[in-house]
């Protein structure tokens, strides 16, 4: 008799309302990382204004067109939303843009979404992006106002984007911010995406970004020259072993 465990599915919502902090490249490493586990996750975007993550062909990502005009939720597609979430056996990735954040996540709240998952023996992951430089405070503000309206039993996962700066305030690491120790009860786990050399590592990131191509598509491509596979390797290897860790 077998006695291994069998995690419950995992519905991963990247959820962050400002735009261009990495979200996108964040829902596509999540995909990566399920493939490399041998398995097939169910990847859907909801972006209302770029359709990123539904350009890497190699994920085969869903369209769902959750907003209607004036930022409101179209209820018939969340409804289809929810059930194509459902009735999947597949971990789940949902890509939303920062300008349907706010009533997304609103909308979530309000039907006891996150519940009704849970009730159907879901496994509810919402990965909060917070980045450095000039967004720094938008995004540790964003991250606080969720994590303080999420219940219990949803995994709350940060990803320190350092693209744009280090994530840290008068010296002090997010670790030691009070939007991180205020919440650490209710924080899983921390990945970092730390800043490389912009001529070597963020160049060879930014083509594979550009071209929607995942790290195994990129490493294996013509486009791509000997060291810059080699960085990129580096890469996934860092991200891969930070989310078994978390995940």
């Amino acid at each position: 008799m077998s006695t291994e465990n069998h995690k419950p599915a995992e519905v991963n919502l990247i959820l962050q309302g400002k735009g261009g902090v990495g979200k996108s490249f964040i829902a596509s490493i999540l995909a990566q990382y399920y493939l490399e586990k041998n398995e097939t996750p169910l990847c859907i975007d909801t972006d209302p204004v770029n359709a990123t993550f539904l350009g890497y062909k190699a994920l085969n990502a869903h369209r769902i067109e959750l907003m209607r005009e004036n930022n409101v939720i179209d209820t018939r597609q969340f409804d289809s939303m929810m059930e194509m979430i459902i009735d999947s056996s597949q971990d789940v990735i949902v890509d939303n843009g920062a300008a349907s954040f706010i009533p997304l996540f609103g909308y979530l709240v309000e039907n006891n979404a996150m519940e009704m998952l849970k009730d159907c023996g879901k496994q509810v992951v919402i990965h909060s992006v917070i980045t450095g430089g000039q967004a720094l405070m938008d995004t540790l503000n964003g991250f606080s106002q969720m994590v303080n309206n999420t219940p219990p039993y949803v995994k709350n996962v940060v990803w320190l984007n350092e693209y744009f700066g280090k994530v840290e305030v008068q010296d002090k690491s997010f670790e030691k911010l009070k939007a991180y120790t205020d919440n650490k009860d209710k924080v899983s786990g921390i990945i970092t995406i730390p800043k490389r050399a912009a001529q070597t590592f963020e160049q060879d990131i930014q083509l594979m970004q550009d071209k929607r191509l995942t790290f195994n598509e990129a490493i294996t491509s013509s486009e791509f020259e000997l060291m810059a596979k080699q960085r990129l390797k580096m890469i996934k290897k860092s991200l891969f072993e930070q989310l078994d860790i978390v995940m």
